[in-house]
């Protein structure tokens, strides 16, 4: 019998991948954010996107909460939930949802 699971390394190592592919992504958003003498700060965290964006919002006491839309369509977000969305309802601080540049096109 073959083994249908990927072995523990294997997902350690894919795991350990993706955190750092991650930990680079905020710090363009940073610089520019920085360049414009805003304070910012990005965070990478486990859990659910949409309950965790809202309470670590809360937790820091934030005064603006920026999520991106994926551009979902209304069956897409009834069935996998919109993390925008949530955040634009649960929030207790401003949400901007940012488009990408392609949905923007449309």
């Amino acid at each position: 019998m073959f083994d249908t699971y990927p072995s523990t390394t294997l997902v350690e190592s894919v795991r350990k991948s993706q955190e750092q592919i991650f930990a680079c992504l905020p710090s363009h958003a940073i610089e520019k954010c920085n360049d414009k003498v805003i304070k910012a700060e990005a965070l990478i965290l486990k859990g659910d996107p949409k309950i965790m964006s809202c309470e670590i919002s809360e937790q820091m006491n934030v005064d603006l909460l920026i999520v991106r839309s994926r551009g979902l369509g209304k069956i897409q977000r009834a069935f996998s939930g919109s993390v925008s969305d949530y955040g634009a309802n649960h929030a207790k601080c401003l949400t901007l949802i940012v488009k990408s540049p392609k949905e923007t096109s449309k």
